[in-house]
Order: structure tokens, then C-alpha cells, then sequence
């Protein structure tokens, strides 16, 4: 399939001509991911991962689009797009089923802990044709797979480098490139990227960097 990296955790995804989009959020170029999509997976509610207003219009404007998120996003945007409520689906941990060609399996169940007095949030894991895992904003490694593509959030208000390369260690996949970067300036994934590159080296992965926009095989 092709990868392509959009500006923080978006990414689409394409196979024999069909398209599939994860968590077109407000720090991405969301209506340019989505353009031609069959299907949006969402991770979980904080806007840098869904941006309402552009996922609705896509609803509104593209017959067959689905919409796949945990359960409470998916009534948020049943709320706001009432003609398109049977396309938009909930999905829990666990789950298993196809969207816009693609076999799709999720894992985890909660955002990442910000802070305790930040209430948690649903967040899914996707694995996508047992090939590519996008985390959303969590480091559950799936169980019983073999990821083959890791999508790595490189930084955040809820993790430290320590836990971003125990993440990759963990899953040891043969290939990873970065999310969740759009709030790291140059100097900022230099440091970062330089620690997941050589220590995912160490354990079977290799490391490469994505501008927004380009693309690879995968």
C-alpha cells in the first residue's frame, strides 16, 4: 500500500485504488488527507486528531464516506452530520472489520495519562492489513501480532523520550516513521529522532523520517 504522511498524526493510506484516512485532526491538512477517501479512522476526540468541522463536510459532500471512532466521537458527529449517522460507527478494543478495502483490527482503550487532574479519554489503536499500527496518542504495544510498519508519536504533552523509544523497542517492527511531531521545532526532532534512529537500530528497526506530504510503500 502507500503511505502518505501528512503534517502530525494524519496519515492516508491507499491500495488498488481505494483510500483510507487516520485522524485527520486541525494541525493537518485534513480536507487535502480526505479528498477521495473511503473511510476515516479516528483515534480518539482532541482536535490535533479530529477536526470536526472538515471530517462533517466530508460526510456532507462524499456519498459512501465512513466514519469509524470510539464511541463517544462517533455521537458527537452523529450530533452534528444527523443525515449521515448510519456511516459513522463506534468502534471498541478488540474489534475486527473491513473499511474501504482495508482489514482492520484496534487495540488499546485510553488516551495516555496527561495529567490527574486531565480526565482520560477513549483512545483506539489501529493495525491495518496486519501491516501498519497507528497509536494514536498511547504506547500500547497490540498483542498476538507482528507489526510490520509503526507509526511512532515522536513527542507530546503526555510522554517523555524514555517512553517513545520503550514503545519502539517493544514493538520492534522492521520499519517505523513519526506522528504526532507537529509540536517539535528543527532542533526538537533532530534529538528525538536521532535516539528513536540509533536505538531502534539496535532492535530490528529501521527508523526513517517523513516531510508532510511524501510518501513510500509499505
Amino acid at each position: 500500500m502507500k503511505l502518505t504522511k501528512f503534517t502530525h498524526s494524519c496519515v492516508r493510506l491507499e491500495k488498488d485504488g481505494r483510500v483510507l484516512v487516520l485522524d485527520p485532526g486541525n494541525f493537518s491538512e485534513s480536507a487535502e488527507a480526505l479528498a477521495g477517501a473511503e473511510a476515516v479512522l479516528v483515534t480518539h476526540e482532541h482536535a490535533d486528531h479530529i477536526d470536526v468541522p472538515v471530517v462533517v463536510e466530508a460526510l456532507r459532500s462524499t456519498t459512501g464516506l465512513a466514519v469509524f471512532a470510539p464511541a463517544r466521537v462517533a455521537g458527537q458527529l452523529q450530533d452534528k452530520a444527523t443525515g449521515e449517522a448510519a456511516r459513522i460507527h463506534a468502534v471498541n478494543p478488540g474489534s475486527t472489520f473491513q473499511a474501504a478495502g482495508f482489514s482492520i483490527r484496534s487495540f488499546g482503550g485510553q488516551h495516555a495519562l496527561i495529567h490527574p487532574q486531565i480526565p482520560v479519554v477513549a483512545n483506539i489503536g489501529y493495525l491495518i492489513d496486519d501491516n501498519v499500527y497507528h497509536p494514536g496518542d498511547s504506547f500500547v504495544i497490540p498483542d498476538g501480532i507482528s507489526v510490520q510498519t509503526l507509526l511512532v508519536p515522536l513527542h507530546a504533552p503526555w510522554s517523555k523520550s524514555a517512553e517513545v523509544l520503550d514503545f519502539v523497542i517493544g514493538v520492534r517492527a522492521p520499519r517505523a516513521f513519526q506522528i504526532h511531531d507537529g509540536l517539535l521545532n528543527e532542533n526538537g526532532l533532530k534529538i528525538v529522532e536521532g535516539h528513536v534512529q540509533r536505538l531502534g537500530a539496535k532492535y530490528g528497526t529501521e527508523y526513517t523520517h517523513l516531510a508532510a506530504r511524501e510518501s513510500v510503500e509499505v
